[in-house]
């Protein structure tokens, strides 16, 4: 995987996490995304818990940087310090108190303005090729039940020739054979939402993850922000959205089954295994999620985190 530019250092006692120094190259066609996202909780009793919700200056997988301009925390910042786990991303620890306990992030992001890249030349490296650091994602993991997809990935996908061409006929394979809808649980694994044929983007991603990883590709999940860019805007509230990489040619390439067409502005929160690596929360105790808003907006240099980010948010 590619190693982040840099780290975050945590929270300053005022809430404010502290400006990372960039590199001053610019990003070729850049779009600046205000983003961000507010979390309240009914918490019972002192609870720990774990967030990974804050992108970084990072290269991303298709080799352009993602540069964050400015960034805050909202809300209980002063007890949290940070991490960065074992497969690169910033994970933020706290311990909430009892009451409510209200949490967010609010930043300025600069990515590219071309929509993801299509590579139909890229190739599938054989197994003995890949970089070491690549193997776990060969494997099934806890909702990337890649074994039990085998045969079926091996029938449906087998006979077509070139990398980049299986993973686009996987894609394309999920978009026109699952429903996008509710009805699946935190649990779901890919068989199961194969099975159901109805998938919201966590299925989508675990299940091109599964195929990807059974063809012996690997694959990962990826969670970030994805606003909406050069597109008629959804009228369903902005949520935090997932999609999958495959290694290619000996780089992690972006694929999406949900929407299944090149996007801009793509803003990456972390990415791992499944979905049990980057879980935007983890509570080691009851604490209920009352209420939650996302925001990803395209914005431009005038925007400053004085002024609300959307207006159909605040």
């Amino acid at each position: 995987m590619e190693p982040p530019e840099s780290n975050v250092s945590s929270p300053t006692p005022s809430g404010t996490i502290p400006a990372v120094s960039v590199e001053t190259a610019p990003i070729e066609h850049p779009v600046r995304v205000r983003a961000g996202f507010s979390l309240t909780f009914e918490v019972p009793y002192p609870t720990p818990m774990l967030f990974v919700v804050q992108p970084q200056q990072r290269l991303n997988a298709t080799g352009t940087r993602q540069r964050i301009i400015d960034q805050r925390t909202l809300g209980a910042a002063e007890g949290i310090h940070t991490y960065t786990d074992s497969h690169g991303n910033l994970v933020w620890r706290t311990l909430a108190q009892p009451g409510t306990f209200t949490l967010g992030h609010d930043l300025i992001a600069e990515v590219t303005r071309h929509p993801d890249p299509q590579l139909p030349t890229l190739r599938k490296m054989p197994v003995e090729e890949l970089p070491d650091e690549t193997i776990a994602y060969l494997l099934p993991s806890r909702y990337v039940d890649s074994d039990l997809v085998s045969a079926e990935a091996w029938e449906r996908f087998g006979h077509i020739q070139g990398g980049w061409a299986q993973v686009q006929a996987i894609s394309d394979f999920l978009y026109d054979g699952c429903a996008y809808g509710y009805g699946s649980t935190s649990s779901t694994t890919a068989k199961q939402a194969l099975d159901s044929k109805r998938a919201v983007c966590r299925d989508f991603a675990h299940m091109g993850v599964a195929f990807c990883r059974a063809m012996n590709i690997p694959a990962r999940y990826v969670c970030g922000y994805m606003p909406d860019i050069d597109i008629t805007p959804d009228p369903v509230p902005m949520d935090f959205h997932a999609w999958f990489e495959a290694y290619l040619d000996g780089q992690w390439r972006t694929f999406d089954a949900r929407h299944n067409k090149p996007r801009v502005g793509r803003v990456l929160i972390a990415q791992g295994r499944d979905a049990s690596d980057v879980a935007f929360t983890t509570t080691f105790g009851s604490a209920k999620l009352t209420h939650m808003k996302v925001w990803a907006d395209e914005t431009d240099s005038s925007n400053t985190l004085d002024i609300p980010p959307n207006p159909r948010i605040f």
